[in-house]
């Protein structure tokens, strides 16, 4: 599986995850996951819960990509770093009022569900997408035989 087929594989199951956990909450156990904001109150649906696991998706996807590109050494590393930061930070508004315990507990599950695919998954050295080899002359051996040599043996 190449690295984009095999990226956008671990993003579809990044935005499956999610969806399950809301699945079970919400339909099978019956939890409405709502927030209230004085007179306004927000129902947390289906669709919400995919919109913003592709958002986090594609946006982890593409800063790994950025990095990748500009700064291959580290770059897996400085991600998985800023990705467990911004997990972490997600967990904010889960302190607020408004929200009782159980969509709390919902919607933090909810955040650790994209993470727990996304984060490992993007991480990965076989997602990697193939950046082409460096430019130069060919390697060849002293001698021009060898395993390194780019024409038959001599």
């Amino acid at each position: 599986m190449t690295g984009r087929r095999r990226r956008l594989a671990i993003t579809a199951l990044a935005v499956l995850a999610p969806v399950l956990v809301w699945l079970v909450a919400d339909p099978l156990l019956g939890h409405r996951l709502r927030i209230a904001d004085g007179e306004q109150t927000l129902d947390i649906g289906a669709v919400p819960v995919v919109i913003v696991a592709l958002l986090a998706s594609f946006l982890g996807w593409a800063v790994l990509a950025v990095l990748e590109r500009y700064w291959m050494r580290r770059a897996r590393a400085v991600w998985t770093g800023a990705a467990v930061a911004v997990l972490a930070m997600s967990f904010l508004p889960l302190t607020g009022d408004g929200m009782d315990s159980g969509t709390r507990a919902v919607l933090g599950l909810l955040h650790l569900a994209v993470a727990a695919v996304l984060i490992p998954g993007l991480r990965a050295k076989g997602a990697a997408v193939a950046t082409p080899p460096a430019s130069g002359p060919p390697r060849t051996a002293p001698g021009g035989v060898g395993p390194w040599t780019t024409r038959g043996a001599p």
